[in-house]
């Protein structure tokens, strides 16, 4: 860090680095022909719309699922529609082993890894004097133990290839207090992994670009449920829950050319539940 002026008149080796080669026309930017992403929860809700965005882009997707059967089925749905190679790999994020395993089948398959959408994630929605320690355990397992592993591993692939893009659903429960349910544990979570998105796109900075989407209320299986919904309408300035259409492009916007410029970001889609 330059303390003074006289430090910030020195030339530094390396700088200013060159302007990626990206395209001139904005739709192009947003292209991602022959790329490969990975999306992890990615047999419905917003993980499989990311997953459908990729598709959609021109890119060859792996989705990466834990107990619903569905992935399988919208891979080959994704495919046939876009021309693009899928797999679906059934995988357990809360299992280092597994995960290290499964990179390496997708890597095998694939021959690289352009794009790592860390998508999967849980709730149990308690207050902490009512939540028991294996839940508690369960949720962390989840939702910080496999954004961890998904990063360790997929950043290795990365230092490799010298190139990456790692992707983190994080949520704006890591910036707010929800209510009216508490759920301090699972607010916990994705405030851990928000802030280990932006760490790492510094630890990352020779090599990947990291950024972090911090999704609210999207009328899913993990959207508002029934004590929150009425709240969840009351709060967003825009008076309702989100449609996963509505996100896609932003998980496309950050996977692709058009974000060359943006790493350790935190975007919150909410509808602006935050603001009051």
């Amino acid at each position: 860090m330059s303390m003074n002026e006289q430090n910030c008149t020195v030339i530094r080796d390396g700088f200013p680095r060159p302007f990626p080669d990206t395209p001139n026309n904005v739709l192009e930017q947003f292209k991602l022909p022959g790329r490969v992403a990975v999306v992890t929860g990615a047999a419905d809700g917003i993980g499989y719309a990311v997953a459908e965005a990729m598709a959609e882009a021109g890119a060859h997707v792996g989705l990466w699922y834990n107990s619903n059967e569905a992935a399988i089925e919208r891979a080959e749905e994704l495919a046939k529609t876009h021309g693009v190679k899928t797999v679906a790999f059934k995988v357990d994020v809360s299992d280092s082993a597994a995960v290290e395993s499964t990179m390496a089948k997708v890597v095998e398959q694939f021959g690289k890894i352009d794009i790592f959408v860390a998508n999967a994630g849980m709730a149990i929605s308690k207050p902490i004097l009512e939540q028991t320690l294996p839940e508690y355990e369960k949720q962390l397992s989840v939702n910080v133990g496999g954004v961890v592993y998904c990063a360790k591993y997929a950043g290795e692939v990365f230092r490799r290839q010298g190139s990456g893009n790692l992707i983190i659903t994080s949520s704006m429960s890591g910036h707010i207090v929800n209510v009216p349910v508490d759920q301090p544990i699972y607010n916990g979570t994705k405030a851990f992994v928000t802030h280990f998105g932006k760490s790492l796109a510094r630890e990352w900075r020779e090599f990947a670009r990291v950024n972090i989407v911090s999704p609210g209320f999207f009328d899913t299986k993990l959207g508002a449920g029934p004590l929150a919904v009425n709240e969840a309408y009351r709060m967003a300035v825009l008076g309702r829950q989100g449609h996963v259409r509505e996100i896609k492009g932003l998980y496309l916007y950050l996977a692709s050319d058009a974000s060359s410029y943006t790493t350790g970001s935190d975007v919150i889609i909410d509808g602006g539940y935050v603001l009051p």
